[in-house]
C-alpha cells in the first residue's frame, strides 16, 4: 500500500467514483471523498463500477472541506489539484509520495477557495477545442506518473494485470 491518495471534491457521478475506487484499489492508493456528494454513497451504480475492489479500497469520508483541510493540514500532506487552470503539465510535475492528488466535480471542479488552498496545481495538456477528460480517466493518468516518479521503479513495482478481451 502506497501513501499516495486520490481525494475527490464533491463528487457527482457515482459510476466515475466506482471507477476511482477500483483503480485505487488495483494500485494500492487511499481515497478520501469529501462530502457532500451529488449522490447516495451506497448508490448501486457506485457499487456496479466499483464490482468487488471497494472492499479493497481504504476509504475515508469527510463531512465538508473544512474537515477534509484540518486532517490534511494535520497529517502534513501536500495538496496536488488537477485543473484547467492550472499552467504546470503532470508530467512536469515532482510527486512526492504522501501527496493527496485532488480532483473537482465533474460538473463545476473546485471553488476558489479550494484552488488557493493547493499547494500544486497541474494539467493534462488536450488538443485544442477540447473542454475536459473524464475525472476517473485524468485520476488514472495522474496517479500512474504519480507513483512512476515515487515507487514503480523499484524492484517491488506492481504487476500490470490487463483483463482478458
Amino acid at each position: 500500500m502506497t501513501k499516495l491518495r486520490i481525494a475527490l471534491y464533491q463528487p457527482d457521478i457515482p459510476g466515475n467514483t466506482g471507477t476511482i475506487l477500483r483503480l485505487a484499489a488495483c494500485l494500492g492508493l487511499g481515497v478520501d471523498i469529501i462530502e457532500p456528494a451529488g449522490f447516495d454513497i451506497s448508490d448501486r451504480n457506485l457499487k456496479r463500477a466499483g464490482m468487488d475492489y471497494l472492499a479493497a479500497v481504504t476509504l475515508t469520508r469527510h463531512v465538508n472541506w473544512e474537515r477534509f483541510e484540518a486532517w490534511r493540514r494535520e497529517s502534513g500532506r501536500r495538496l496536488v489539484l488537477a485543473s484547467t487552470k492550472a499552467a504546470r503539465r503532470y508530467t512536469d510535475f515532482a510527486y512526492r509520495e504522501d501527496d493527496i492528488l485532488l480532483f473537482g466535480r465533474e460538473s463545476a471542479g473546485v471553488p476558489d477557495h479550494v484552488h488557493d488552498r493547493a499547494d500544486g496545481r497541474i494539467l493534462i495538456p488536450m488538443v485544442e477545442g477540447q473542454r475536459s477528460i473524464n475525472v476517473a480517466m485524468s485520476a488514472a493518468m495522474i496517479s500512474g506518473e504519480a507513483l512512476r516518479q515515487t515507487q514503480w521503479p523499484s524492484s517491488s513495482a506492481p504487476s500490470l494485470n490487463v483483463a482478458p478481451e
